[in-house]
Formats: C-alpha cells, structure tokens, sequence
C-alpha cells in the first residue's frame, strides 16, 4: 500500500514539474500560476501542497531540469583535440544558443528568488557549480600555473563577463547588442580574455 502511494505521488510530482515547465517555457516565470498548473496536471490545487512545500519549490524542481539540459548542451561537444581557446568559444557559443533558443526557461534560472522561508535547498545550488567546472578546465591549459581557488573566481568572472552581454542584449537594454551581432561580439570577447591569458601564460 505505501509503495503504491509513493508510486503515485511520484507521478503527480512529475506532472507538475512538467506542467510547470511548459508554463514557463511559454508564457515566462512572472506569469506563473499555481491554478493553471494543477489545471493542466490534471488535479486539484491542494494535490501541489501534497508534493511541494510552496510554488517555490516547485520551480526549484524545472530550474534544475533547465540545468541538466544546459549542461547536455555546453557538453554536447567534447571538444577533444581543440584548443582551450576554441572549447572556450564553443563553450560561449553553446551558452547563447541556449539561452535564445529557451529564453524563458533561461531567464528562470536567474529570475527566481525564493522566499526567506523556504531558502534554496543546497543540492540546487551545487547543481550550477557544472558551469563553472566546465569553464575552468579549458582555462587550466590556459593558465596552468593559476592556482585553483584563483582559477574557480576567473572561471566566475568569465561567466559573468559572458552571461552579462547575453542578458542585456537579449533582455533587450539600451546599451545591449542586436541579436544579429551578438554571437559575433561574444566570441570576440573569448577570444580577447583567451588571447590575454595566452600571453601571461608565455610571460609577455
């Protein structure tokens, strides 16, 4: 009996969690609504207090499937045998894609602040840690002397840099960049931090 209930509370929590990204691949994060949701999972609004604490919670849960198809993206391509500078443009590239391709499933990922009461569980947090590992390593040929905890902050840096001009373009803010140079402008910019890495590296 317990392995059934289990079993079905299982299959409710992914018709939410799938409800719920469809929600916001379509119509954005602000629009979300808990009504709509159970209405197109099929049960009433008390099923999704059954399976999560808050709405919250629940956009934890698609934030982390956005995550897990970011990373098959970015890693889609192993790069074997590239350059680190290469792997770090594709990487680049592979980041705008994504974010144009599932602009609003994207822009969750950044746009979502739980509440004090119901904080960001640390498993989620660790699960955007792969950005960074994925970063870091073509930058470890780069800079094989950085030592590590210098090398994570410059792996942050470059995407902040990187993460920066993709959101204020897309974002669609004065000083941002029209779609049709935005690839172009992204990879100039790898390849100029890549390049000043290069040289440091060769002591120039």
């Amino acid at each position: 009996m317990a392995g059934r209930r289990e079993e079905k509370r299982e299959d409710l929590k992914a018709r939410l969690i799938e409800a719920a990204h469809a929600r916001i691949a379509r119509d954005g994060l602000t629009n979300l609504r808990a009504r709509d949701i159970t209405q197109d999972a099929g049960c009433a609004l008390g099923g999704l207090y059954t399976v999560f604490t808050d709405l919250a919670e629940l956009v934890i849960h698609v934030n982390s499937s956005t995550l897990k198809a970011l990373e098959a993206r970015l890693t889609l391509d192993e790069a074997k045998g590239k350059s680190p500078t290469d792997r770090l443009r594709n990487l680049a590239q592979g980041y705008l894609a994504f974010a144009v391709e599932h602009r609003h499933l994207w822009k969750a990922l950044f746009d979502h602040f739980p509440p004090a009461t119901s904080p960001t569980p640390q498993w989620h947090l660790d699960e955007h840690l792969f950005l960074m590992d994925v970063i870091a390593e073509p930058l470890a040929e780069l800079q094989p002397d950085m030592p590590p905890e210098d090398r994570a902050i410059r792996a942050r840096t470059l995407f902040g840099a990187v993460h920066g001009v993709v959101s204020i373009s897309l974002e669609g803010r004065f000083v941002g960049l029209p779609l049709e140079r935005l690839a172009r402008e992204v990879d100039e910019l790898v390849q100029t931090i890549a390049a000043g890495a290069e040289l440091r590296r060769q002591g120039m």
